[in-house]
């Protein structure tokens, strides 16, 4: 349908967001998806975490690096920024749970389910990347 067309034209113009809001519109719809969304689906959520994981690892190394300087202040901006990452990887690790849990492993069958499981640990491993303390324990 059209939020399927939508989702590849996103995924051409490299639209990461487009296409995780058009996949959840099909993801919410209700039925169950084919081999071709699943992945469409899969490609938008790891195109809009894997950067974001990338620009946590490379903030907090730099972080690590001013406060091992004494450059306090610094550091804690590094630490502000991360943040930043933070909530927006919990926004988008969040919606990708929330997707799988509420309605994509319900319906699964098979390797479908298998599939969404996977995705599902992955969204899990994301998140205790940067998670930290006692909010490993919320996760």
């Amino acid at each position: 349908g059209k939020h399927v067309y939508q989702a590849k034209l996103a995924e051409q113009a490299e639209q990461w967001d487009q296409m995780v809001e058009c996949m959840e519109h099909v993801v919410t719809a209700g039925e169950e998806l084919n081999t071709e969304e699943r992945n469409l689906l899969s490609t938008a959520f790891k195109n809009m975490i894997g950067p974001r994981r990338a620009a946590w690892r490379i903030v907090k190394a730099v972080q690590w690096k001013e406060a091992a300087k004494g450059e306090e202040k610094h550091a804690g901006y590094a630490e502000e920024y991360c943040a930043k990452v933070e909530d927006e990887l919990d926004r988008l690790s969040y919606l990708s749970l929330k997707l799988l849990d509420e309605h994509l492993i319900k319906k699964g069958s098979g390797q479908s389910k298998v599939y969404y499981q996977k995705m599902r640990a992955d969204a899990f491993r994301y998140m205790a990347e940067y998670k930290q303390g006692d909010e490993h324990l919320k996760m």
